[in-house]
């Protein structure tokens, strides 16, 4: 018997799971990238995050995956803290759209849902139409998974023995909380949680009580995955997900200490356990999202106490460039220079720290590098449209020709970044399969980057100063880099096949001065942008 129910429950929750995922992944394609973009614009006030946090939440139907995404950009430097912050509230209330829907008595919608969503999915002409399909599918297979999670829970009606202790979580909310935040700590998914609440609620097997202090504990539970996801990030990104974790804790601790009148409230809410247990979790929310919202900057300096540090964040886009100087060409031109030289140098940091994290195995770099090469990515395609749309005014000869070599620096540039992200992926390698390297080896890859980094410091000078000279030395240098990489590659080949080398480790050092190689050529090909020579 009790095994039975243990898989008739698994069986649910698997489906209950798949569906909400499936139905979150359609409507995040359908929206497509606009909901990131809306994420990263529609969040200057604390109001309008909020607003922002819900609809985002209610697209996704996971306040995890938003407040992941949230952590990605505080990263990245998209977003203010106190930007993320107010849309983690909002994020907070959206989730409960999930126990909403969960929690109204429309099972004989599965089905239609499941076969409407299939034709949808496998015969829609249109990539919308299979996106909203699959999200339908995804529907239906949610409260297909409901429909098998209330039967299975079924037979628990007649055991004394759960009953009773159930009925302690309501006697006692602390034990209550505890096993919500633990459960969806494991799942990591609040509305899993509350799923399987209004399932117990609909066969009778929990009380209201018990049913709120589960549902609270599912609030705490839920920040594991945003805390997981800020590991290794930048300090501002670590300072929302302690933000998402104390706003929700802080929040429960202030309902355990109301817990009565709190759920005599909700019982005022609703005629069935199951819409009341789903109205607490919404008021819930809305409660806290009320009460910190007036206090949000104090919130947020209370998070920067508790987790202090110096945060050097990338500043994000373009500082040079200016459209209402497209007019006058020669200061365009010399802004454009100024934006080449900033990409520059973030280019040469990013190939310094992306060596630093192989040599030294320094993880807290990985995530810093990643940062700026979305930054020269951004950077390329602005400076690319700016140069575009200055070549549409009147440009003398010397000009046009300025224009062109520049577009060809930009992209040098951005290759380099790209070169450095696989050195990270690279180091990364090494550090997840702990591939041994020789001294012999760390000490060649130290003497060519040293070489490659004195190229592109070199041709960062010749580019400043239209150092003609310097510019001849790189091009120069490029013939000794590219000889010292056919030199290390042979002698390294011998080595592996000496079995002198792990040669998972071979594989690795091997594309490792490729990169370097590639880093080189393109710091030549930006010297020669200073020659005319491209």
């Amino acid at each position: 018997m009790i095994w039975q129910i243990i898989i008739e429950l698994a069986g649910g929750l698997g489906l209950f799971l798949f569906g909400m995922q499936l139905m979150a992944s359609g409507m995040q394609k359908a929206a497509g990238d606009r909901l990131r973009r809306i994420l990263e614009v529609l969040t200057t006030k604390p109001l309008i995050a909020v607003l922002t946090g819900i609809i985002a939440t209610v697209l996704i139907q996971s306040s995890s995956t938003t407040t992941v995404m949230l952590v990605g950009f505080v990263s990245a430097g998209l977003m203010t803290l106190h930007q993320a912050v107010g849309t983690i509230l909002g994020a907070n209330i959206g989730t409960t759209v999930t126990a909403q829907i969960v929690s109204l008595n429309i099972m004989q919608l599965a089905y239609p849902a499941v076969a409407v969503g299939a034709i949808l999915t496998f015969f829609g002409k249109r990539r919308t139409s299979r996106y909203i399909g699959q999200a339908v599918l995804g529907f239906g297979v949610l409260f297909l998974g409901m429909s098998v999670m209330s039967t299975g829970l079924a037979p628990l009606r007649e055991n004394a023995y759960l009953l009773s202790l159930l009925q302690n979580f309501g006697r006692t909310p602390l034990l209550g909380v505890l096993a919500g935040a633990v459960f969806t700590s494991i799942v990591q998914s609040s509305s899993a949680t509350t799923g399987i609440v209004i399932a117990m609620t609909n066969q009778g097997v929990l009380d209201l009580p018990a049913a709120v202090a589960i549902v609270l504990g599912s609030n705490i539970g839920t920040c594991v995955t945003a805390l997981l996801a800020s590991i290794g990030t930048a300090l501002s990104a670590r300072r929302a997900a302690v933000a998402h974790l104390l706003f929700n804790v802080t929040g429960v601790v202030i309902a355990l200490i109301v817990f009565r009148p709190y759920v005599s409230l909700i019982t005022l809410t609703g005629e069935t356990v199951a819409r009341q247990a789903a109205n607490a979790h919404t008021i819930f929310n809305l409660a806290n999202t009320i009460i910190f919202l007036p206090l949000l900057k104090q919130f947020v300096s209370l998070v920067t106490f508790l987790v202090p540090g110096e945060d050097v964040a990338v500043e994000m886009g373009p500082k040079y460039l200016d459209k209402r100087i497209l007019l006058t060409p020669d200061v365009a031109i010399g802004s454009v220079r100024q934006e080449c030289l900033r990409m520059a140098n973030l280019g040469r940091e990013m190939v310094t720290e992306a060596m630093q994290v192989f040599f030294q195995d320094d993880t807290k770099l990985m995530q810093h590098v990643l940062q700026k090469e979305e930054l020269v990515d951004s950077l390329e395609k602005e400076i690319t449209v700016y140069l575009a749309e200055l070549s549409q005014h009147s440009l003398t000869k010397a000009q046009s020709k300025e224009v062109s070599v520049l577009m060809h620096a930009v992209n040098d540039l951005e290759r380099i970044g790209d070169h450095a992200q696989n050195l990270i992926q690279l180091a990364e390698q090494k550090m997840e399969d702990r591939l041994p390297f020789s001294e012999q080896a760390i000490a060649e890859l130290e003497d060519m980057y040293r070489t490659v980094d004195d190229m592109i410091a070199k041709a960062i000078s010749a580019f400043e100063r239209k150092d003609l000279l310097l510019a001849s030395q790189v091009v120069d240098q490029d013939d000794v880099v590219d000889n010292l990489e056919r030199v290390l590659r042979k002698s390294h080949i011998a080595r592996i096949n000496e079995k002198i080398c792990f040669p998972p480790s071979g594989v690795v050092y091997l594309d490792i001065i490729s990169n370097l190689e590639r880093i080189a050529d393109h710091a030549t090909n930006f010297a020669q942008t200073v020659l005319g020579d491209f």
